[in-house]
């Protein structure tokens, strides 16, 4: 169990993180491919990029096992994480010591590589090995469905803002499903060990992970910027036919019914979506969003409400029916394990 203890003013440094955390997704994406459950969700993705990565797999895999202790250093939590570079690069700079002694605490549960001792001791060649590799896996395992990781991470967003907005940050706490209990001023979480991690005024940041699985996890040292990275729910066949990246949403009844783009509208409405949002998610115009958006609210699917020169897109509860009914006759969405 991993308990998070809250101040007062915790409650006041909540952040849901704007987007997917490179590192975190190349991390956690490692470990669930040395994994074997959640079958349904990354079964093709496995099966497509395993033998794509012998190279990879062979350097990261050591430092990534899929369960049980991985360094901290893997997933920096500051510096510049804009771009995969400058994250990659945050994490070339560790100092000495740090990488010592987290690479010293793995050796203790996992048989490490004989490069990880040049590793340790901030060799120069061993960092720049460790940085090509991390930039070859992103390339070939992640990008080709970067668009799926990044809408699903958009519509949970979404999601925790509703949660935010109609109940506070007690809300948003005690929405993410089994897996996490809020149990004021105590968040607990399943996790794998005990650990007791206590804010003390540094907020949280919630960071959504597409290949976080099966549960939440957060990093080993409880002096870092704490983080709490946890699974999404995701789009149904998000990996086609011989491993290329599928639709986002599939074609299914929606989009014989409606055509493609206002079924995926409708979907991203479900938890609400500002026409930016939508827009970067569906990778359309905001013209289009927008004039797609009038055809749903007058059939009464979705309602609009502006704000600040922000549209807010809600489905209503005819399009929210449309949506579950779409949802029993396909199991959209449905994982090995529910999620919000």
């Amino acid at each position: 169990m991993l308990r998070i203890h809250f101040t007062p003013q915790d409650m006041t440094r909540v952040r849901v993180a704007p987007g997917p955390d490179f590192m975190w997704e190349i991390t956690n994406s490692v470990q669930t491919l040395q994994r074997t459950d959640g079958e349904r969700v990354f079964g093709a993705w496995r099966r497509w990029a395993r033998p794509r990565l012998p190279e990879g797999r062979r350097l990261l895999s050591p430092l990534l096992p899929p369960y049980g202790y991985s360094p901290d250093f893997l997933t920096p939590g500051s510096g510049d994480r804009t771009t995969l570079r400058a994250a990659v690069d945050t994490l070339l700079g560790t100092p000495r010591p740090r990488l010592r002694a987290e690479l010293a605490r793995l050796s203790r549960s996992t048989r490490l590589p004989d490069w990880a001792a040049s590793l340790a001791e901030g060799d120069t060649d061993a960092l720049t090995r460790l940085g090509d590799a991390l930039h070859a896996y992103q390339a070939e395992a992640l990008v080709p469905h970067w668009r799926h990781v990044r809408a699903d991470l958009e519509a949970d967003r979404a999601l925790r803002m509703r949660h935010l907005m109609d109940g506070g940050t007690e809300a948003l706490l005690s929405g993410f499903g089994p897996d996490v209990r809020w149990r004021p001023p105590v968040l607990e979480v399943t996790y794998p060990v005990d650990q007791y991690l206590r804010l003390d005024g540094r907020g949280l940041v919630l960071q959504p992970s597409f290949f976080c699985w099966p549960t939440p996890t957060t990093l080993a040292d409880g002096e870092l910027p704490p983080v709490l990275v946890h699974p999404v729910r995701h789009t149904a066949d998000w990996v086609g036919p011989a491993g290329t990246a599928g639709s986002p949403t599939g074609p299914g009844p929606l989009g014989r019914l409606l055509g493609q783009t206002r079924a995926d509208l409708l979907r991203a409405s479900r938890t609400g979506c500002s026409t930016v949002e939508a827009a970067r998610m569906l990778q359309v115009t905001h013209p289009a969003v927008s004039q797609h958006m009038n055809v749903l609210r007058a059939a009464g699917l979705t309602t609009t409400v502006r704000t600040a020169g922000r549209a807010l897109h809600t489905a209503t509860a005819e399009g929210l029916a449309l949506l579950a009914a779409e949802d029993r006759r396909t199991g959209r969405g449905q994982g090995d394990r529910p999620h919000p």
